[in-house]
């Protein structure tokens, strides 16, 4: 009596060995001896001829290993002088994610509408907490921010900047130092849609009494007042901005071509 026997699999194949650049090398071992406490903060790295004979490599791979690390915030590199071990913060962490996310921005489509509804969660919850733990001291701040970005009326860029720091200034009355950063990273992202929205004619005027809506509700410690105030104001939910949209507007013609993207 015969017995089947079963076929055998063929070899697997061997899985190539990808070729890594010197730098990245370089990179992963500088990481280990910093994550292993060889160098512990505050200290100084090695000089590049020192990490060049260490690893038997040349200039240009150290000189990307350390770009490499300082933008991961884990070294400070000062002309002159050699890298020094520091730590991360919340600013050179968040500022990588900022990074990434403006490649995806601009380059994936859709990626707008996401990052304004990431928006207006954000700011919403944010201003509530504002609303709750304003000082005096904080409500005078918001105001003198106001004041500037009413002055800055009819110069356009200085217009945005000032729309950005009264919003920074709402970040900043949380005491949370991650939402100050977010929120700068968040204009940062929408900064090339929002330019052409506040030349549409009117909108500089409407941006000011929604931010003055804002401000009201926060002096008067109504979280749920600023959080309905700063989702109209991040919506645009009312007929003025619709009428601004239309084609017809105040002056008969059609508006800037991308007035239309808001934020």
């Amino acid at each position: 009596m015969s017995t089947s026997s079963a076929t055998p699999s063929p070899p697997s194949l061997p899985e190539p060995i990808l070729r890594r650049k010197l730098g990245e090398e370089v990179l992963g071992r500088l990481l280990e001896r910093i994550r292993s406490g060889q160098w512990p903060m505050d200290t100084q790295l090695p000089s590049e001829r020192d990490l060049m004979t260490t690893f038997a490599v040349g200039r240009p791979a150290i000189r990307e290993a350390l770009q490499a690390l300082e933008r991961m915030g884990l070294i400070a590199i000062t002309h002159g002088e050699r890298a020094r071990v520091v730590a991360p913060t919340a600013d050179s962490v968040l500022q990588q994610v900022g990074d990434t996310a403006r490649r995806v921005l601009e380059t994936s489509p859709g990626t707008l509408d996401h990052l304004k509804q990431a928006r207006l969660m954000f700011e919403v919850s944010m201003v509530r907490i504002a609303a709750q733990r304003a000082t005096a001291a904080d409500i005078r701040r918001i105001e003198a921010a106001l004041e500037a970005h009413r002055a800055a009326i009819q110069e356009v860029p200085l217009f945005l900047k000032r729309d950005m720091e009264f919003h920074r200034t709402i970040a900043a009355m949380t005491g949370n130092p991650i939402f100050a950063v977010v929120s700068q990273s968040m204009f940062e992202w929408l900064e090339s849609f929002h330019v052409n929205l506040v030349r549409a004619p009117g909108a500089e005027q409407l941006t000011l009494a929604e931010h003055a809506r804002i401000l009201k509700a926060i002096a008067a410690r109504n979280p749920e007042a600023a959080a309905r105030a700063m989702t109209a104001h991040l919506t645009r939910a009312n007929k003025l901005y619709r009428l601004l949209e239309s084609p017809d507007a105040t002056t008969g013609s059609s508006p800037p071509k991308r007035a239309k993207k808001r934020l």
